[in-house]
């Protein structure tokens, strides 16, 4: 049955389409890291500490982020599943229940976080140092803008999933273009310091939230709560939810171990980890487009479409990979001295900068067929996967690092292989074709 909203057949798709996706995804997804850089950047020329603070609460804040993250992937399947087939409307109503559950969340993690941020980043630094407290006033003001961030994730999630491409894109543009802005002022002339930053980071991500709350009151969707759905949304999100802890528990993990290397390699792990999650979200663009047109392409009964698209995206996420590769290895002598003009952190930088170049090539396929798989929501699998990649990879890995005293390089060797062990999962699981079910709900 046709609807005027229905996605055409995706075997008519092409890299045009593709990329008309994802390069407006790039743009929401590098908005938020760039944002970060910048801020490492300011905060970094503060000094050691202030910028090693930053490492320990911006690693929290990048749970938070991740966790904004989930809720946004587990929309965008279930929206583009029914806009695929033919509902616009069910589509938006997954994002108005998706934002209700949004914005609890994110009011308890700013709650909580005015608990938990003293002894958190006390766990993280190695005990009660000038780091810790420092890194502990910042999250207790940075964590009030998680209402915001998680419902500007629901909101790209449910646009994305009814391939709205442009309304994201200035929302986020906006929220951190005036950060952005505001950062250097709050740090340096009016003379806040660090927690200037994290004011900042707040100002961005209530405005984002705002903005796109206010996206569904011009779609007049109804809005009122409908716990049954809520309650579905949760049961889908779990095994992403999951997957996320699983990835937060090592990002944690590294995080304290590279503080017990020394101020300078939290530092430097600081500067390369932010570096990374940058160059992940650009690659997740790929992703987002996957997850879009191949949940509408499911949802609209094109099995053989989908598959088409997976090996196309699977291309592209490689091709993506090999250009990053290139720019980092080309910017090895350079970048660190942006983010601190320490000498030592510098030189921590450059044993994880190898491992940094090696994995992105790796990584522009694993973060493709991510987006494959949870756009035909065979979230269990991937679930399963990470589950072996993480605990069973990267964790035991990072912590013989700090046991063998292999330093900031050992940390990031463990973080190639959790790459390598998805990367193999990925693809013997996309050949299968199993995750290739047809309907507007799977």
């Amino acid at each position: 049955m046709s609807h005027p909203t229905a996605l055409p057949a995706t075997s008519r798709a092409t890299l045009r389409r593709i990329a008309g996706l994802a390069l407006p995804a790039l743009v929401v997804l590098a908005a938020e890291p760039v944002y970060v850089l910048v801020d490492t950047a300011v905060v970094g020329h503060l000094g050691r500490v202030p910028l090693a603070a930053l490492a320990v609460g911006g690693t929290v804040l990048t749970l938070i982020a991740w966790l904004g993250t989930v809720m946004a992937y587990g929309t965008t399947g279930r929206a583009a599943r029914r806009f695929g087939a033919g509902d616009r409307a069910a589509a938006v109503a997954e994002g108005v229940q998706a934002s209700w559950l949004a914005f609890a969340v994110g009011v308890a993690v700013a709650l909580g976080m005015q608990v938990v941020a003293g002894p958190l980043a006390r766990t993280l630094a190695g005990g009660g140092t000038e780091v810790a407290d420092a890194a502990a006033q910042w999250m207790r003001i940075a964590a009030l803008g998680a209402p915001g961030l998680l419902l500007a994730a629901a909101g790209n999630g449910w646009m994305r999933g009814v391939q709205e491409t442009r309304r994201p894109v200035v929302y986020v543009l906006a929220a951190n273009v005036l950060s952005a802005m505001l950062c250097p002022v709050l740090v340096y002339p009016v003379g806040l310091g660090l927690p200037g930053s994290a004011i900042a980071n707040v100002v961005a991500q209530s405005l984002g939230g705002l903005l796109f709350a206010r996206a569904l009151l011009v779609e007049r969707a109804a809005l009122r709560p409908d716990p049954s759905v809520i309650r579905r949304q949760l049961a889908v999100s779990r095994d992403l939810l999951m997957r996320g802890a699983a990835f937060q528990i090592c990002f944690l993990s590294a995080t304290a171990v590279a503080a017990r290397f020394g101020a300078a390699s939290v530092a430097a792990h600081q500067i390369a980890v932010q570096l990374f999650f940058f160059t992940a979200l650009a690659l997740d663009a790929v992703a987002i487009a996957a997850q879009s047109l191949v949940g509408a392409a499911l949802g609209g009964g094109d099995a053989d479409g989908a598959r088409w698209l997976a090996r196309r995206i699977a291309l592209l996420g490689v091709a993506c990979g090999l250009v990053f590769a290139v720019l980092i290895a080309v910017g090895s002598g350079v970048v660190p001295g942006w983010f601190s003009p320490d000498p030592a952190v510098r030189d921590q930088a450059m044993l994880a900068w190898p491992w940094f170049v090696a994995m992105q090539p790796l990584a522009g396929v694993v973060f493709a067929l991510d987006g494959v798989l949870i756009g035909a929501g065979d979230v269990r699998y991937l679930r399963n996967l990470t589950l072996v990649a993480t605990l069973g990879g990267f964790l035991p890995a990072i912590w013989a690092a700090y046991a063998l005293d292999l330093g900031l390089g050992g940390i990031w060797a463990g973080l190639v292989l959790m790459v390598v062990i998805r990367l193999v999962g990925l693809l013997l699981r996309t050949r299968s074709g199993r995750w290739a079910v047809v309907g507007a709900v799977r």
